[in-house]
């Protein structure tokens, strides 16, 4: 999920910090072939949430083939009913626990077993909100489950996904994140803001830990809410146009170790779906 956030100017923080009104972005030159998407498979990690499922829609729509982890089978079952369903035979859900070490070993067993490889990974994990009171009325325990959800788990799925792909040009790598790490956005929601904040310094330290990986290595950050169209409200992404601004990132491969800020709707035409991206 993607948290609900409000900018705050930090950018400059962020190493290659790709405004989306900017059109200026870090073109790798790794040398890319023309693979088609046909023959790329794309895990799909929070694939079953409401920003994923936009995702996975998006990728199977554009010919990719999909795969999709989670705990809860009645997750997949609905998202399975969601994609178009001339896609559904390229759609692979496995259920499973990338949330724990051994649990993300395991699953990833099962995955290249089913699918065979991994030429790319979209990670959205997380939840969309928390405001549970103030720090001095939570518990060691309520700390630690949001740390748990929001950068733990997002760390155990890189560690155990990212070697797929990490040395070949080719393929990519994509965090979904909120922006929520850089602002309390509301009396309440202060673990809210430790937990964002933790999974932004993560892929910060990605990026400068891993300057020179093959891999394209992206973030794209969202600074507002993501929503399914019946549940919109005003300045909220559709999780539908999301998805397909992601999905074209991801296809054409020609840039890495950007973030790509987005803070409207009209963000997301400006440059994810312009074709010369």
């Amino acid at each position: 999920m993607v948290l609900l956030s409000l900018k705050t100017g930090n950018d400059a923080l962020m190493p290659r910090c790709v405004p989306l009104v900017n059109r200026e972005v870090f073109h790798s030159s790794s040398r890319v072939c023309s693979m088609s998407n046909s023959d790329r498979v794309v895990l799909a990690l929070g694939g079953a949430g409401t920003v994923g499922s936009g995702v996975v829609k998006a990728l199977l729509d554009k010919g990719f083939k999909v795969a999709v982890i989670s705990r809860d089978s009645s997750r997949l079952d609905r998202l399975r009913s969601f994609v178009s369903p001339n896609t559904k035979d390229n759609l692979t859900t496995i259920v499973g626990n990338v949330g724990s070490e051994d649990g993300a070993q395991q699953v990833k067993q099962e995955l290249l077993r089913t699918v065979g490889k991994v030429t790319d990974v979209v990670s959205s994990l997380g939840f969309s909100w928390w405001q549970g009171g103030p720090p001095h009325t939570q518990t060691l325990k309520d700390l630690h489950w949001v740390i748990d959800c929001l950068l733990f788990s997002t760390f155990v799925s890189w560690k155990a996904f990212f070697p797929l792909v990490s040395d070949d040009p080719n393929c990519t790598y994509t965090f979904i994140t909120g922006g929520a790490g850089e602002k309390l956005l509301m009396p309440g929601t202060g673990f809210l803001t430790v937990g964002a904040a933790s999974s932004l310094a993560f892929c910060q330290v990605l990026r400068e830990e891993y300057p020179d990986v093959p891999c394209k290595l992206n973030q794209v950050r969202i600074d507002t809410g993501v929503a399914t169209a019946e549940r919109l409200a005003p300045g909220f992404l559709n999780h539908l146009e999301l998805g397909e601004a992601v999905a074209a990132l991801v296809e054409r491969r020609n840039t890495s170790h950007s973030v790509f800020n987005v803070n409207c709707p009209a963000d997301l035409k400006g440059i994810f779906v312009n074709e010369h991206l």
